[in-house]
């Protein structure tokens, strides 16, 4: 099942507008171990617009997503494990992002491609943003993520301002539900096998 995240993307460059600050926080910048830092730890997937409708039609079907990234400096790749809730079930995947430093892009395999997401970062250093298809109008989108499993209306706007910055409108953006987790359980259980491996 597919996290909407994961998605091919180029710069934003040639769609900012290049008179509003918030629009200019978007330029493509490459990934450095500070980046890598900043993403580490656990993050919750919070809103998304998606027009490729591939994408759109998985981001329906999740109702809450969270994950955890651990990155691999030395081999460039980020262990994923992420928790979605979909019809009222926990699922749980594991699999590994690709690092491409230059390009400021996470990837990994999936709906039978390889799917790039570009990393760009708002103000609050709570949250950021992966974009994909930024120079395709019909399949454009964003997803957005916080590290608490509901963002702030001050976050929010930021995310929206963002969404302007590309022409998307506020109201294509698919929001999560945190009142329909199912996967507390699934992460305590996984939680305790990891600190019973750790002890032997």
């Amino acid at each position: 099942m597919a996290l909407p995240w994961a998605l091919a993307v180029l710069s934003l460059l040639p769609l900012l507008d290049a008179h509003s600050p918030a629009c200019a926080n978007l330029t493509a910048r490459p990934i450095t171990n500070a980046t890598l830092d900043r993403i580490s730890g656990k993050w919750f997937y919070i809103a998304s617009v998606f027009r490729d409708p591939e994408y759109k039609k998985a981001a329906q079907e999740i109702e809450t997503a969270y994950f955890y990234f651990a990155p691999n400096k030395t081999e460039g790749t980020i262990a994923l494990r992420e928790y979605l809730t979909i019809k009222d079930k926990c699922i749980y995947n594991f699999s590994y992002l690709d690092i491409q430093w230059e390009n400021g892009t996470l990837s990994r395999y999936e709906f039978g491609r390889e799917n790039f997401g570009h990393l760009q970062f708002l103000k609050d250093p709570r949250t950021y943003i992966l974009a994909f298809y930024p120079e395709d109008e019909q399949n454009r989108g964003m997803s957005f993520y916080a590290d608490k499993p509901e963002a702030t209306q001050e976050q929010l706007e930021e995310f929206y301002e963002a969404l302007a910055c590309v022409g998307i409108s506020k109201s294509e953006v698919l929001h999560t539900d945190w009142k329909k987790n199912q996967c507390e359980q699934l992460e305590r259980q996984h939680e305790e096998e990891r600190k019973k491996e750790k002890e032997s």
